[in-house]
């Protein structure tokens, strides 16, 4: 799938969240959250016959806490459903890590090689990030109007999220294990 395509599923979702929250409202919004989010996942696995993990997970979670949501008539649920998936996110790679398991090589070892010190490096500064954004949504949603918590959402997550991750270069060119490559010398000679 070409990433234009993977960022249109990923960050559609959250596009029509924000269109139908800021015209019909948080609970319109919410379902229409939930609805476009099964069909990014259902696409996806159309698309690639598999599911991506990271997008399994949020997917549970939005269709989990928008029930609760839309169930309760509660928008506390949809507000705190991006610090439970940021906090799993962490505990989970905070505790592969004291295993000495690098569980974002699970996620990413397919796009990439990395030598384990590289791993161990994301690993440690993904975990930290997602703590980093558990507790800014929880300072956002407990401060600011349910709209501005939205466009932070939407327009701070996002973008907070990419900034991060082209931060990250460094590390993946440093520790980037290099495809093995032909002697120069050509193949051995023919035994006869």
């Amino acid at each position: 799938m070409s990433p234009y395509l993977r960022l249109v599923l990923e960050a559609g979702p959250l596009a029509v969240f924000f269109v139908v929250n800021s015209s019909a409202g948080i609970m319109h919004g919410t379902a229409a959250f939930m609805l476009a989010t099964s069909v990014a996942l259902l696409l996806s696995w159309r698309l690639e016959r598999r599911l991506p993990i990271m997008p399994l997970v949020s997917c549970g979670f939005v269709l989990l806490f928008g029930g609760l949501t839309l169930w309760l008539d509660d928008d506390l649920f949809i507000k705190i459903k991006p610090t439970a998936v940021n906090l799993l996110f962490a505990a989970t790679l905070f505790a592969g890590l004291a295993k000495g398991r690098y569980l974002i090589k699970v996620v990413l070892g397919t796009v990439m090689e990395l030598r384990d010190e590289g791993w161990r490096i994301l690993t440690i500064r993904w975990a930290w990030f997602f703590l980093l954004l558990a507790g800014l949504n929880e300072a956002v949603w407990r401060s600011l109007s349910t709209d501005a918590w939205v466009n932070f959402k939407v327009f701070g997550i996002m973008p907070l999220t990419i900034l991060f991750s082209l931060l990250q270069a460094p590390v993946l060119m440093r520790h980037q294990v290099q495809p093995e490559t032909a002697d120069p010398a050509g193949p051995p000679p023919a035994q006869g």
